[in-house]
């Protein structure tokens, strides 16, 4: 079933208007991550001679980085992403630590140490004030919090809560980070029937967030991209779900939530 965008009413017949707590994925959601990952990709590689297209990047990356992570689910992002480079390398014939580890090396802190510059989708800060006069809003997010703090420089936003994967000890799609994201809802004085999950990935959000009994909002910001690709982009495929409601962007949403 298809959702229209300015739908308020859920699958479960909670209003989108009820919220009083949403809680936000970021790379992907609030911050461009593609565009972060594949610009970063294509500096580090053409001097090496080499030009991956969009697609090869962003599937490279999703076949690895989350390997990674569940491998290594206490390591912080910044090593997360040195290793995910080492893999990458690989297979795009860059040096790797088999062929040029000094400068493989190189290569991959400066892929680490990228997130902080990855931009912000344009109407990620506007949409985000509006929807702070309205909600509470928190961070649940696949990273470490110096990494997070340059992200947040961009937004500029203060959120009442920012949980981030170097302080819980795992990576979503791991359950437990959404378990840590309740408890931490909950000691905001806010229950499960006004906490709204809002989130571009199927995979790390939707399917765990729902397990725990949360409403989700997709904010589709790929898809019209991804249907022409015929790819998942960052992300690896995801077990069958649903949003609750699917925005376009996040400036849609907040449109449609303060419309009440």
């Amino acid at each position: 079933m298809k959702y229209a965008v300015h739908s308020l009413l859920g699958r479960s017949n909670m209003r989108l208007s009820d919220a009083r707590l949403l809680s936000f994925d970021c790379y992907g959601t609030l911050i461009d991550w593609e565009y972060g990952i594949t610009e970063t990709v294509t500096k580090i590689a053409a001097p090496h001679g080499a030009h991956p297209s969009e697609q090869e990047i962003l599937s490279l990356f999703a076949s690895h980085e989350t390997k990674v992570q569940d491998a290594n689910p206490t390591w912080t992002y910044p090593v997360i992403l040195r290793e995910t480079w080492r893999r990458m390398a690989t297979s795009l014939g860059l040096p790797d630590p088999a062929t040029g580890a000094e400068q493989c090396e190189r290569d991959a802190r400066t892929f680490a140490e990228s997130v902080p510059n990855w931009p912000a989708f344009p109407d990620s800060h506007d949409a985000l004030v509006e929807l702070q006069s309205r909600c509470k809003l928190v961070i649940l997010s696949n990273v470490d919090n110096a990494s997070f703090a340059g992200s947040n420089a961009r937004l500029g936003v203060t959120f009442d809560a920012i949980l981030t994967a170097q302080d819980i000890g795992s990576y979503k799609p791991d359950v437990h980070n959404f378990h840590v994201l309740l408890e931490k809802a909950r000691s905001m004085g806010v229950g499960i029937e006004q906490h709204v999950h809002v989130a571009q990935s199927l995979f790390h959000d939707h399917v765990p967030a729902q397990s725990v009994g949360l409403r989700t909002v997709w904010i589709n910001r790929y898809g019209a991209k991804r249907a022409a690709a015929g790819s998942l982009g960052a992300t690896p495929a995801a077990a069958p779900v649903t949003p609750h409601w699917e925005f376009p962007t996040l400036r849609a949403l907040a449109d449609a939530l303060l419309s009440f």
